[in-house]
């Protein structure tokens, strides 16, 4: 993710927009590691969360108010007791720095105007939240950084404050270093790929911004950054394209055109999906992912909420799925060493027949045996080819030939038990993966609790005792095609049997992944001619949903749902269908609209 300084740049921006001028109402801590400011400003009440969290450092506007705890921590009283009130008047970022700093006035006991400072610094574990006096020493911090912490720098009460300088990077927003032969020497110095060059050479550009510039400039993000700063030097990329010394000045040109774009405030924030799964996001528009879904914010704040919200979504529903794919996981191994250990058992089974004609040719030959003899050599009238027959000299031919047919029988009637049992190991192990698909495409609690109930219902969870079958509000997903066609695509084996047999009718279209797990799609055709673009959104759609989802191509059946038949016991959302249409289609839903 791209929480970088030209994102906080755009924080920055949007908090000056709304925040300048306006006094801090309340302060609240949520969390040890969280900060909720409400600020009045202009009639309007804003709400600002700051996060200093090791794995998620935060800063934006919200509406969404966070419960805190009845006793205040320590940091929350001081900040209440010296900026309760306390006007904004300004509000900074030191270069291109991931730092805010927000700078207040306030009056003390004495009635006195005062100074201090608030900073915000999001830097991955090392974020913190500093309040600071007008003459930078810290006064408190919401995590306290001591020297057997940290060997840089020191975040204690009574410590200056200042950015320490670990990297030898320079800041882009700083005229004197935008000049082609300051950035030619500056990637001179770099044997490394042009992208990681560039990221580490300058404040504020994160690996997937610096990937960004490369893209414009049309040169391949991973030469050497060193070998393309020599002029006129040929290089080849991956692809053998050669590029010569104009690759490096485009790449300049392109970087000093998005360093002009943070200067004049020119934001565009975006969010790059993959299928309904948020990847990526900037505060300016990506050309990397040009073959993704975009959807541009006017707002950086609303991005970032609407973003981690919808990771934490997913997180959350990955998390709570856990126990629920360890029992099937459990169950399908198990499952699957019986099917290998029947399949062993099958293959011995293979000699029956064997021993069948054995017994049959001594009824036969018999009489040509001599007492004592160890085998038998006689044709075999069913391939007409002599063969071997062993024997027991103990005993008389008649004798071998019953013991041959019993050890036939006994291999009839384990290969007809085998028969049946590996088909039902094989349909369970099939359904256990068709599960296990399904928690992959869970997006909300209900979905989770409709397929804990088929695992109860199937046997592998005990009910509780005293509990109702649960109520179940999850629906299947709804999309709208390019030519206005409704489909509907199952979530788990329950959504697909009522999705095929209950809600679609005899005219409808059903696709579904060739011979693996997958949901059911049905397209609705409400007595239409469907053209040919529905049927492979739809077929995408059902790649999409498949266990073959990362494969280039995915064979999707379809046939209209008329020619789909369910077997008498058969699992939920087992189906056959004797004569069906096939095609090989990606699993690129990206152009699809997803109802709600």
């Amino acid at each position: 993710m791209a929480f970088d300084g030209i994102t906080i740049a755009s924080i920055v921006n949007e908090l000056n927009k709304t925040l300048l001028g306006g006094r801090i109402y309340k302060i609240a801590q949520p969390e040890s590691d969280e900060l909720l400011l409400t600020i009045k400003n202009h009639g309007t009440q804003y709400r600002l969360f700051l996060s200093a969290d090791a794995s998620l450092p935060l800063a934006y506007l919200t509406e969404t108010n966070k419960p805190s705890p009845m006793t205040a921590p320590g940091f929350c009283m001081l900040l209440r007791k010296h900026l309760q009130n306390a006007k904004i008047f300004a509000i900074t970022q030191p270069g291109l720095e991931r730092i805010i700093h927000l700078e207040l006035e306030h009056l003390n006991e004495l009635g006195d105007i005062c100074h201090k400072k608030l900073i915000i610094e999001i830097m991955g574990k090392h974020s913190n939240i500093i309040f600071c006096d007008q003459d930078d020493k810290i006064i408190d911090s919401i995590k306290h950084i001591s020297g057997m912490i940290s060997s840089v720098r020191e975040v204690l009460p009574g410590r200056a404050y200042f950015i320490p300088k670990t990297q030898d990077k320079e800041d882009p927003l700083y005229d004197g270093l935008l000049s082609y032969e300051t950035f030619r020497s500056k990637m001179q110095k770099k044997p490394m790929p042009l992208y990681k060059a560039l990221y580490t050479a300058y404040t504020g550009l994160s690996p997937i911004i610096a990937q960004e510039i490369c893209n414009r400039a049309g040169v391949d993000a991973d030469l050497p950054a060193n070998v393309l700063a020599v002029a006129g030097t040929e290089h080849k990329s991956s692809q053998d394209q050669p590029f010569h010394g104009t690759a490096l000045p485009a790449v300049h040109a392109v970087f000093t055109q998005i360093i002009e774009q943070v200067k004049s405030k020119d934001f565009a924030p975006v969010i790059i999906y993959e299928g309904p799964k948020p990847i990526e996001f900037a505060a300016i528009p990506l050309t990397l992912y040009a073959d993704k879904e975009m959807h541009t914010f006017d707002s950086i704040s609303r991005l970032l909420e609407s973003y981690y919200a919808q990771r934490n979504r997913i997180t959350r529903i990955r998390q709570k799925s856990v126990d629920l794919r360890k029992i099937v996981q459990t169950a399908l191994e198990r499952n699957v060493k019986k099917y290998d250990l029947q399949m062993k058992q099958m293959q011995d089974t293979v000699k029956k027949d064997k021993y069948k004609v054995f017994g049959e040719l001594l009824n036969t030959y018999g009489y040509n045996v001599e007492p004592g003899a160890r085998s038998l050599k006689a044709l075999n009238y069913y391939t007409n080819e002599m063969i071997d027959i062993p024997l027991d000299p103990t005993h008389t031919p008649q004798e071998n030939a019953k013991a041959y047919f019993e050890k036939y029988g006994k291999l009839k009637r384990t290969h007809e038990a085998l028969s049946e049992l590996t088909m039902q190991v094989k349909q369970e192990i099939e359904h256990l993966e068709s599960i296990l698909s399904a928690l992959d495409i869970a997006r909300q609690e209900e979905d989770l609790l409709q397929i804990k109930e088929e695992l109860i219902e199937s046997g592998y969870i005990r009910r509780k005792s005293g509990t109702k079958k649960a109520r179940i509000t999850s629906k299947p997903f709804h999309y709208l095609s390019s030519d206005g066609f409704h489909l509907y695509v199952g979530k788990n084996n329950y959504q697909n049997d009522e999705l095929t047999f209950k809600f679609a009718v005899g005219n409808d279209w059903w696709f579904h992944a060739k011979q693996m797990p997958g949901s059911h799609v049905i397209l609705k055709t409400e007595g239409q001619d469907v053209p040919d673009r529905a049927f492979e959104e739809a077929a995408r759609l059902a790649a999409y949903y498949s266990k073959g989802r990362e494969q280039d191509k995915v064979e999707i059946d379809y046939i209209q749902k008329k020619h789909v038949k369910k077997p008498a016991g058969a699992k939920p959302g087992f189906v056959v269908y004797y004569t069906n249409y096939s095609m090989a289609i990606d699993s690129d839903i990206s152009g699809l609209k997803e109802l709600s």
